[in-house]
């Protein structure tokens, strides 16, 4: 069963960048979304959203179901979506 995973990135981020080519290589579909290239109400809601999985704002935050990955963390990544 295919896993809903949402990225939230920033567009010039380098363990972003990482973690959008390991979706990538393995074939996983997620929803990616580059905070920084948001404007306005958009921006302000994808933010607040962020936050409440990820307190410190921090870049990448993964969600994968309801699990929260924080960084690029690749072993917790490939435990999630069992690769």
């Amino acid at each position: 069963m295919q896993k809903k995973v949402i990225l939230y990135a920033l567009s010039t981020c380098g363990w972003c960048k990482r973690t959008k080519r390991f979706l990538e290589k393995n074939k996983i579909e997620a929803e990616i979304i580059d905070v920084d290239l948001l404007e306005g109400e958009e921006k302000t809601r994808i933010r607040e959203e962020v936050a409440k999985h990820n307190p410190r704002r921090s870049y990448p935050t993964i969600l994968i179901d309801e699990e929260v990955v924080l960084g690029f963390d690749e072993r917790r990544l490939m435990e999630l979506l069992e690769l």
